[in-house]
């Protein structure tokens, strides 16, 4: 896609140079600060002072004016042109001979001192004598295969170095001790203090003229075959990608970021940055393209042309302009070495910001979010696109000029209601990730009371999380902004957050009267009897607890099952409570009961009222031990409560019925699966076990054989592998299952025994050498060997002992086996050895 980087401006025109002398051409150009020298075919020099205008609307020409010419004497064109301004002196090749001429007045130096024999020549821009008062010069002799290194004073030269070639060179560029050098069939650099040299690419001298320009320190553009700008440093690597010349490239110049070429028709202009064409000029009859200290001169035979680059910056907002963000910050970070730091820095700033909200206005949300962010935009920018959700007393006021072209959100989505959506969640979510961020400081209040309103608008779950955790919301627009979209009881957080807690009940007890609408919570009552519970307020509680008692026996019976801490508010008896907390418990489980009940008989669709009922029922019975469970199972007979039948069999231990009811009646195997879990829960492993074989057992009891069934009984293996007992369930499962079918089970099942043997047998090994420690104890504890022979006697039977086998007793005395066996005699020898040594 094309970019107008360059403006192709006239410097010199024809008639200002050769009048009507026709046969005069341009044959070489140089530039040194405003001063231009042209050199002709006539051997002729000319030298103009260059006049830069810029008219009040920014538009740039250029008045050449000429100073003087000076014919050279020879009959040859003048081939090339270089200044020498740290030495006033104009270095000119013409007919093989560089000639040393004064800048101001064109005459040669008075000492004569010249270069013979030089084919074209290069002045090295990175020096290596480090003498400012002398320019170092590379010539291609007319001797073949000769490269000469020359220092070029103000008024002498002196040959520093003769350097031999492998082919004849065409070309030459220098940077340091390094020459990058187009030879006849390849690019080569080359050191000429070392000698060493390294080839690069071939390419043909006779098909097409070399080009070999310094673009930097150490680094050279070269016209590479197939029409490619090659980059090559003089490490003879690529840093770069190259960029798509025409086959027939004349020149190259740079001007950072871009690369400029010249072929017979066009100047095209390339990225250095991401290598693309952005610009085409139609330019016929060009021949020199050169650039000068950031200036880009193109020359016909007859006129010599300016290329005038736009701005950075106006050239990076015309990218913006035309949606172009990518190409847009890639040169915006290309300009970083243009641009001071500091100003570049609040340049490249916006230019983020801007692109973020081109992403932005394109729904690319997560591109613009990285945007903003890297760009550290002002997030109330961003708000105030979204009419009233800025607060009222908000001094912000947006950048100038601005960062985008929108009024407001309206504008932006031309009316688009699901666009309007998702720029509203996106807001959601940017402000709901920043507002804990830097990017919030100083803007706390009017992040958080945006995020309030959209999360109110759009019903969000969110709301009352923002509301109950630390915020900034602003009270007044909040308030407001709740009530008008009925959300009384977010209201309500809000007034309790801001320490309002009268104003919060007010409203919240309305909702429960049925006064105000507002659905956000169906446990209000609950929720307001803990709201007391805890309230610091005594008044308060006082003014709230007749309304509490008198509202609702049903919840409140619920409160006084599950929650001790309300009746210290309510001043209730405490024993009272404890012994008769079974009776409320078992009551409110009938209400629930009779309510869905009658509810059912209603209405066959499960509505939501009923699946409420449902759900508050089955907690119940699941979580509370303190109803009569025969009791209420004798109520549900009958009905098609076969859940809660299976919920009140489990507390009866009669797990087969309950399971029978959630595979056969309910055919819900992934309730059948929990009830496992949840009836488990705090016992030991083989009581969880024992559940799920059973389970098993009932998915693969005789009967119908049932697909169902049978997948359910293979995906309750294979996940809960470590719950079972392999060796009992490949006797349970039918034979004509494969092994694959059931090859996770297996797989965990081998993992568990393997983990099973591991984990024993490290266990084994540490009851083993805890043994060895105690052996070792018991070793030390015994003191001196003890001897037997034949004079020894038991000291309970006086006989000797005839085989190498006694008791020791603690005092040292030693008896037979069989003796020691005599209880009554045993007993006899402890008590009367208890005051003996204590020794084992």
């Amino acid at each position: 896609m094309s970019v107008k980087a360059f403006k192709l401006v006239s410097a010199v025109e024809r008639e200002m140079l050769m009048g009507d002398k026709n046969y005069i051409n341009i044959e070489c150009i140089e530039c040194c600060g405003k001063n231009l020298y042209i050199g002709t075919n006539d051997c002729f020099i000319y030298h103009f002072l260059l006049d830069e205008k810029i008219s009040t609307a920014g538009k740039i020409t250029f008045a050449a004016t000429k100073q003087l010419h000076k014919y050279l004497g020879l009959k040859k064109p003048v081939s090339e042109l270089k200044a020498a301004s740290a030495l006033t002196r104009l270095l000119v090749l013409c007919d093989n001979t560089i000639t040393l001429v004064n800048m101001m007045n064109l005459e040669p130096v008075p000492t004569g001192a010249r270069i013979k024999g030089a084919v074209t020549f290069a002045v090295n821009e990175n020096p290596v004598s480090g003498d400012p008062f002398c320019v170092e010069v590379c010539i291609i002799s007319v001797k073949r295969r000769t490269i000469q290194m020359f220092m070029v004073f103000e008024d002498r030269v002196q040959i520093v170095k003769e350097v031999f070639t492998p082919e004849q060179p065409c070309a030459v560029a220098v940077d340091g001790y390094y020459l990058c050098l187009a030879l006849t069939t390849q690019y080569i650099i080359l050191n000429y203090n070392t000698g060493v040299s390294q080839d690069l690419f071939p390419y043909c001298s006779d098909e097409k003229r070399p080009i070999v320009k310094r673009i930097g320190r150490q680094e050279f553009l070269l016209a590479g075959p197939g029409g490619l700008g090659m980059f090559a440093t003089v490490d003879g690597i690529s840093q770069r990608a190259p960029v798509h010349w025409s086959e027939n490239v004349i020149g190259a110049a740079l001007c950072f970021p871009y690369v400029v070429a010249l072929d017979d028709e066009f100047i095209t202009v390339h990225s250095m940055l991401d290598q693309q064409q952005k610009q085409t000029l139609p330019f016929k009859e060009g021949h020199i393209l050169q650039d000068f200290e950031g200036k880009v001169i193109v020359a016909t035979n007859k006129g010599v042309y300016i290329l005038v680059p736009l701005p950075l910056e106006k050239q990076i907002q015309d990218l913006l302009a035309s949606h172009r963000v990518e190409e847009a910050l890639v040169l915006a970070k290309g300009a970083r070495r243009n641009i001071p730091k500091e100003k570049f820095q609040v340049m490249y700033k916006r230019i983020l910001q801007q692109a973020g909200f081109i992403q932005f206005a394109q729904l690319q949300f997560l591109e613009a979010k990285e945007l903003f962010r890297s760009g550290q935009l002002d997030v109330r920018e961003l708000i105030s696109l979204y009419p009233f959700l800025l607060p009222t007393s908000s001094s912000f006021i947006r950048s100038h000029p601005p960062l985008h072209e929108y009024a407001d959100l309206n504008q932006l989505t031309q009316g688009d209601q699901e666009k309007m959506t998702k720029c509203k969640r996106f807001l959601m979510s940017y402000l709901n990730e920043v507002r804990s961020t830097e990017v919030a400081n100083g803007y706390k209040e009017d992040i958080d009371t945006a995020l309030l309103k959209l999360y109110a608008e759009a019903n969000h779950e969110s709301l009352l999380d923002l509301l109950v955790s630390e915020n900034f919301c602003l009270l007044t627009d909040s308030a407001a902004w709740l009530e008008k979209h009925k959300k009384y009881f977010a209201l309500g957080l809000l007034y309790h957050y801001n320490g309002q807690d009268a104003a919060a009940l007010q409203l919240w007890v309305k909702i429960v009267d049925g006064d105000i609408q507002d659905s956000t919570r169906s446990d209000l009552y609950e929720y307001i009897v803990d709201f007391l519970t805890f309230c610091s307020d005594q008044d308060l509680v006082w003014k709230y607890s007749e309304w509490v008692l008198q509202k609702n026996e049903e919840v409140l019976y619920s409160t006084l099952g599950f929650s001790s801490a309300i009746q210290k508010q309510l001043n209730l008896d405490m024993r009272y409570f404890k012994h008769r907390r079974k009776k409320y418990h078992t009551h409110l489980a009938v209400l629930y009961l009779e309510a869905i009940l009658q509810l059912k008989s209603v209405t066959t669709d499960k509505c939501t009222e009923t699946t409420d009922l449902l759900f508050k029922l089955r907690s119940l019975l699941q979580k509370s031990d303190l109803y009569r469970i025969h009791f209420i199972l004798d109520k549900i007979q009958g009905t098609d409560l076969h859940m809660e039948s299976a919920i009140l069999y489990g507390k009866l231990e009669e797990h087969e019925k309950a399971l029978h009811i959630l595979v056969h009646e309910l055919k819900d195997f992934h309730a059948a699966e929990e009830y496992c879990m949840w009836n488990s829960e705090n016992r030991d492993t083989q009581y969880r076990r024992k559940l799920f074989h059973m389970l098993l057992s009932v998915y693969l009891s005789p009967g119908t054989p049932d697909c169902a069934l049978v997948m359910a009984a293979v995906d309750l293996l294979n996940n809960h592998a470590t719950e079972f007992d392999a060796a009992l369930v490949l006797q349970l499962v039918p034979d004509s299952w494969s092994v694959q079918l059931l090859s996770p089970f297996l797989a965990g099942a081998v993992r568990q025994s393997v983990h099973t043997r591991r984990m024993t047998q490290a266990a084994l090994g540490l009851a083993q050498a805890e043994n060895l420690i105690y052996k070792y104890e018991k070793v030390k504890q015994r003191g001196a060997p003890i001897l037997l022979s034949d004079k020894k006697v038991c000291q309970v039977c006086q006989n000797p002992f005839c085989e190498p086998v006694f008791v020791r007793y603690p005092n040292g005395g030693m008896v037979h086996t069989h003796c020691a066996a005599n209880r009554h005699l045993n007993s006899n020898m402890t008590h009367h050895s208890s005051s003996s040594s204590n020794q084992t």
